[in-house]
This record gives C-alpha cells, sequence and structure tokens, in this order.
C-alpha cells in the first residue's frame, strides 16, 4: 500500500514537473535574451509536434501580441481553404462604344477583381491579344471600374509617413505591377559614377541623380540614400541624394509614386503604343455601364501560386489584396477590410477554432492593431497541417536558409533546409512562425513572438529556438 502511494507520488511529481517544463523557456533561449538584455516578460513561444495532443513548450503563449507579417499566415491560409488552390482572379475588358476599322469609337473600360499579381507583363498579355481582335485607336477614355473593392479614402503615408514606399501602397481592383516603380542602382564597369534607372522606363518619371559614388563596403546602403518625391500632374520627378558605395554592386529600390489611375494608365498608354495602338482621351474611374459589350477575359495565376509570391517575399500590398477578394467571394462586393475580418472569423469558427483576441486590421501584418496570440498562430499551423491545402500553404513558406526572407538565416547550420518559416518585423516587433523539421524527421510548429522596443535583438534567441527544436532527443 505505502509504495503504491509512492509510485502516485512520483507520477504526480513527473506530471507537475513535466508542466513547469511547459511552461519555461529552453535555456539556450533564456540565456541569448539574456545577453541582449530583452526581458523574458517580452516574448511569448509555443512548440508542439504536429502529432502530438499537448504543446512541448507554451511560454506567455496566450499573450495578444503584435505579430507583424506573421499574420499573413492566417490570411493566406484562409484564402486557401476559402477560396481553393485552383482560384484564379480575373481582368475583363469592355467597351461602351462601336469598332469600326480598328477605330473604337468610345470608351475603353478595365474592370479588375482584384488580381494581386497582374504584372506589367500581363497587360502586356491582355493589350496584345486586345490588338488581335482589331482595336487599334481608341477615340476615348480608359475607365477603370474598382467596384469589386470599395472605395478608400486613406493616406498610404499613414503607418510610418513614408507615403512613396511600395510596401505601404494601398490595394486596389484594378492593381497593375503592384503600382511599383523598381529604381536600379549601379557602378558600370570603370565608371565612377553611380547609375539610376527605373523599371517600368515610363516617361512620366525623371530621375535627378546626386548621388556620390565611395568606395566603401555596402552594409547598410539604404541608411546612406535619399529620395524626394514631387509630382505635378500626370508626372513625377524623383531626386536621390547621399552616396552608394562600390561594395554594393547592384540594388533595387521599390517606390510607389502615382495614384492608382495615372499609374495604370501611364503604364497602358506605354504598352499600348508599343503594340502600334493609340488612345486620344485620358483615364477616369467608373463602373462599367450595363450596356458595354465585353471584348475580352484574361485569368491570372491560380491562388496556390500567388500566396508564393505573399509568403515567400511578404509582400503586403498581395496579401491585402486577397483579405478583399476574401471579403468580396464570400460577403459579396464590394470587398472590404470589415467583411474579411468577418469572413475569417467565420471561416475559424467553421474550424472549431475560437480566436477571441484576433484583430484583423488589413490582413498583412503592417499594422500597429493587429493583434493574435502565439498558441492561437500555432494551432491554426496546426489545423493547416492536417488540412486538405497543407502542401500549398507549407510550400509558399521561406525555406530556412535557402530562399525568400529566411535565406540568409542560419547559413552554414545544419538546420539548412530543414523548416519553413513565415518571418515579421516592425520597429518593435520581431516574430517567426512555422513549421520545423528535427533532425530524426519529426516536424513541429514553432511561434516566437517579441513586442518590445529592442525587439529587434530577439533574432539570436528566436534561432536558439530554432536550433533547440531540431536537436529534440
Amino acid at each position: 500500500m505505502i509504495f503504491t502511494k509512492l509510485l502516485k507520488v512520483v507520477f504526480l511529481l513527473i506530471i507537475l514537473s513535466a508542466g513547469l517544463a511547459h511552461a519555461a523557456l529552453p535555456e539556450p533561449v533564456s540565456k541569448a535574451l539574456q545577453n541582449e538584455g530583452l526581458p523574458t516578460s517580452s516574448v511569448s513561444v509555443f512548440v508542439q509536434r504536429v502529432d502530438a495532443v499537448k504543446p512541448l513548450i507554451s511560454y506567455q503563449a496566450e499573450k495578444p501580441l503584435n505579430p507583424a507579417s506573421t499574420m499573413k499566415l492566417l490570411t493566406t491560409y484562409a484564402g486557401l481553404d476559402l477560396l481553393g488552390p485552383a482560384y484564379r482572379w480575373k481582368t475583363e475588358v469592355y467597351s461602351d462604344g462601336s469598332l469600326n476599322g480598328g477605330v473604337l469609337q468610345g470608351n475603353l473600360i478595365l474592370k479588375g477583381y482584384g488580381d494581386p499579381n497582374f504584372m506589367a507583363e500581363d497587360l502586356w498579355r491582355l493589350l496584345n491579344s486586345l490588338r488581335q481582335q482589331g482595336v487599334k485607336d481608341i477615340q476615348g477614355d480608359l475607365l477603370l471600374d474598382n467596384s469589386y473593392f470599395a472605395a478608400r479614402n486613406t493616406d498610404a503615408g499613414a503607418f510610418d509617413n513614408e507615403p512613396y514606399r511600395a510596401y505601404n501602397a494601398l490595394p486596389t481592383a484594378t492593381l497593375v505591377n503592384l503600382k511599383s516603380t523598381s529604381f536600379h542602382f549601379e557602378v558600370p564597369p570603370g565608371s565612377q559614377q553611380v547609375q539610376v534607372l527605373a523599371e517600368p522606363d515610363l516617361p512620366e518619371i525623371k530621375i535627378i541623380n546626386q548621388l556620390k559614388l565611395t568606395h566603401t563596403e555596402c552594409g547598410d546602403w539604404k541608411s546612406r540614400l535619399s529620395y524626394q518625391v514631387k509630382t505635378g500632374g500626370n508626372a513625377a520627378t524623383v531626386t536621390f541624394t547621399g552616396s552608394y558605395a562600390a561594395g554594393c554592386d547592384e540594388k533595387y529600390l521599390e517606390l510607389s509614386l502615382f495614384d492608382d489611375a495615372d499609374y495604370t494608365f501611364n503604364l497602358f498608354r506605354k504598352i499600348w503604343q508599343q503594340l502600334g495602338g493609340s488612345i486620344q482621351g485620358g483615364v477616369r474611374q467608373a463602373t462599367t455601364p450595363t450596356a458595354a459589350t465585353k471584348l475580352m477575359e484574361q485569368t491570372g495565376l491560380p491562388m496556390a501560386d500567388v500566396i508564393r509570391h505573399i509568403n515567400k517575399y511578404s509582400n503586403n500590398l498581395m496579401a491585402r489584396q486577397l483579405l478583399l477578394t476574401v471579403a468580396a467571394e464570400r460577403l459579396g462586393a464590394p470587398g472590404t477590410e470589415a467583411n474579411g475580418d468577418k469572413a475569417i472569423h467565420d471561416w475559424l469558427a467553421s474550424k472549431g477554432l475560437s480566436f477571441p483576441e484576433l484583430v484583423i486590421e488589413n490582413g498583412a501584418g503592417l499594422s500597429r492593431l493587429e493583434r493574435i496570440s502565439a498558441q492561437h498562430l500555432g494551432m491554426l499551423l496546426l489545423n493547416a497541417y492536417a488540412s486538405p491545402v497543407m502542401p500549398e500553404l507549407m510550400s509558399s513558406l521561406p525555406v530556412l536558409a535557402v530562399d525568400g526572407t529566411t535565406s540568409r538565416r542560419l547559413k552554414d547550420s545544419p538546420m539548412q533546409g530543414r523548416a519553413h518559416l513565415k518571418t515579421g518585423s516592425l520597429d518593435t516587433v520581431r516574430s517567426v512562425a512555422g513549421y520545423v523539421l528535427d533532425q530524426k524527421g519529426r516536424r513541429w510548429v514553432v511561434v516566437f513572438m517579441s513586442n518590445h522596443p529592442n525587439a529587434g535583438a530577439t533574432r539570436t534567441a528566436q534561432d536558439a529556438l530554432l536550433d533547440w527544436v531540431y536537436q529534440q532527443p
């Protein structure tokens, strides 16, 4: 009897000690935080094997935190599951006039459905098909129908006072080329000057290059370079000042210089003229008249391919387009962020998941308001792993030390290629979440979130956690 009671006590102690272990950070993680002067109270960690019923680590995992770009895991999983991996966005072309001898007597109407990946080459393909239908001269205007998404009156620079940075660009149903102009910096062989080129090379963009070449290492090249944008009418002048190091080789800076209509029209007109066409009018935003004639329709990449672009390189605008698409498809057009939030909460509830702390502002993580707990982000990843769309979601994530936003992380580690991870980064936020394959071939869900003024220093602790999971016995 005494022996039996003793066994029960020992068993209880084992259970209690296991529970305490679940609530504690691994020693390498704690040491890394201590070395960086970060309090353990600033982090939240969740670790669970995909075939386990309980987490191995649940440290402050219930705390609602800003997840930064790891919020894209929620948006892309919802998009995959609600709309399907084969879902394709479409773009339609209409006319409200007649076509005679290659001359369109009326307006050409471009109706968008929010395709996040409708790039310049896709616009070229669409306009080339239009030319093959016999359209040459457009006597009217280009009308842009953005009615699939709700109209907005939002300041692109509201997040960080950087209205021209491409990551701050706002969504629109007729999005083309991410509204982005890519400025290419390089020093040609034998030259002592920095060359700056724009792509697409629109005639409405003027570059004033006042950069000074320095013969130094590249380092944080963006901090030594400044730009000023002046817009007027349908044109923009970009002045670059500061210095550029010869050791940088080639670098790129993505800017969004024009509003939706102007950018689309500038790119449309350039491509249309290259194809031998002409347009007499300007650009306007309007809904498609009911009497308009549909000329053609073009579909984009399937959802499975689009989310790869979103997650591999953490594209904010594409994630925002996806949230609005989910809203419009599930609750009707025009799509709004509020309906996107509702659609995702309804979807979670249908899976038996309740995330009461979840706050969705735009679905991209480029937000000071968005919140989710590490525990619920981990539960989401566990649910996704058991879902039919698991292969598509996992393949969309950066592969550790191989590609995307984790291409340079743990480069010389035995973990190279053994984790699919989404990272998140804001001024006071650092997060990482995804799947880790340990040394014995077992897969784990790992979430590490930090909200702290010195959150940037948590990378060492995050890497220590990833390595600790990889080395599990």
